[in-house]
């Protein structure tokens, strides 16, 4: 064994003996009531998010894996007194070999950790936009860096209107309302019906006969208190569409199952500025795309005129697979919230279809018509039609 090898295997084995002889050391602990009456210096050797939370005020910020190389920057007097924490007090009592090996002659840990502090009733400091159980249940997204806290704050804040409480709408508002959205919309008009539990997961047997609105704001809040459900119940028509689309939506989730609330939510959505998150489905198939005015073609792009009613029969005439709307209704939720995050690549001018059957998602490139009626450079329609008339009339 070379010299070198030696001496860095003596080194380790110090470094080792002093751990050991560190941390069964309980005499380097003191009380939060000796922490809060001293006049050391508190070091938080929690992490970024940790702090955020709550933190001893005036306390220094030094993660636990960056004591060495920042400590001796940060604070250069090698004589000043130390006092280490972090939430119970474990990682702040292991990391006072590293502080020795640094030259400091005075650092203890505070036993127990913040909790302690708090408990004790001293006063801490929060740079969170979010509680603690807020932060414990998103905590799957605060460790996401597209999301964070920053977004799930920015989702907490935002409000998205859903047309529909069936097929599509259950899963969207289900997943949406777990991810946080903070204010959800639910127009429908309809009741709950036996055949709709095949699919409609927001509903149950105990609500048969119940409107589908009051079923859902019943579930969504019992899923999730932190969201505020609005209800419509009501159809939407042209005589209540600005009043409903008016209410503050940042967003809107579309699962209508028929073309004149198709059509009349594209025009109102185009004159509201509001962007759309379209899905449909029909047997195994289905269709998802996101209509953004101004940035991306509408739902009159993609379809000019209404098919004739025997070329688009209903679920209702033609059946659909229970678990189908669920794939496309989670993906009308995944849309939604990427546009309220600002993230990824909103399907925008992209037609999603999926097959069930073959397990395959394809794609169909959507141009926008200069020449349509309504999102066109020279748009002719300009006020609410009588869509009704307009469909059946094709």
């Amino acid at each position: 064994m070379c010299a070198e090898s030696s001496r860095s295997t003596v080194a380790r084995a110090a470094v080792a003996i002093l751990i050991a002889v560190s941390t069964t050391d309980r005499t380097r602990e003191i009380t939060a009531q000796a922490a809060q009456a001293g006049g050391a210096l508190l070091v938080d050797v929690r992490s970024d998010e940790e702090r955020k939370v709550a933190h001893i005020p005036g306390s220094l910020h030094v993660p636990m894996s960056q004591v060495e190389a920042r400590l001796p920057e940060l604070v250069p007097d090698r004589t000043q007194p130390i006092v280490t924490y972090c939430a119970v007090g474990a990682r702040s009592f292991r990391i006072l070999p590293t502080i020795d090996a640094l030259g400091y002659q005075d650092s203890v840990s505070m036993a127990g950790g913040i909790r302690a502090w708090q408990e004790l009733g001293y006063s801490v400091e929060s740079d969170s936009v979010l509680d603690a159980e807020k932060r414990e249940r998103y905590s799957r997204h605060l460790l996401i860096p597209e999301v964070g806290e920053e977004g799930q704050g920015r989702l907490l804040e935002t409000s998205m209107l859903l047309i529909g409480a069936g097929g599509l709408g259950s899963p969207s508002a289900l997943y949406l309302a777990a991810a946080g959205v903070g204010r959800i919309g639910i127009v429908d008009d309809d009741v709950v019906d036996s055949s709709n539990l095949q699919r409609q997961v927001l509903h149950s047997t105990t609500g048969l006969g119940e409107r589908k609105a009051r079923s859902a704001k019943k579930a969504l809040e019992d899923l999730n208190p932190d969201v505020e459900v609005v209800t419509y119940e009501e159809r939407l028509t042209s005589e209540n569409v600005d009043r409903i689309l008016s209410e503050g939506w940042d967003l809107i989730v579309d699962g209508a199952d028929n073309f004149p609330t198709r059509y009349l939510l594209n025009d109102a959505s185009i004159w509201h500025d509001i962007p759309v998150v379209h899905g449909s489905i029909f047997r195994f198939e289905g269709q998802v795309t996101v209509f953004k005015p101004h940035e991306g073609p509408c739902y009159r792009c993609l379809f000019p005129q209404p098919p004739p009613p025997e070329l688009a029969p209903s679920c209702a005439e033609g059946g659909v697979l229970g678990v189908l709307p669920g794939v496309i209704g989670s993906l009308q939720a995944n849309e939604a919230l990427k546009l309220a995050l600002g993230i990824g690549e909103p399907a925008i001018g992209r037609l999603l279809l999926f097959d069930a059957l073959a397990a395959r998602l394809d794609e169909v490139k959507i141009p926008r018509d200069p020449s349509c009626p309504v999102c066109g450079d020279d748009p002719t329609i300009t006020e609410y039609v009588d869509y009704v008339e307009f469909c059946q009339g094709r």
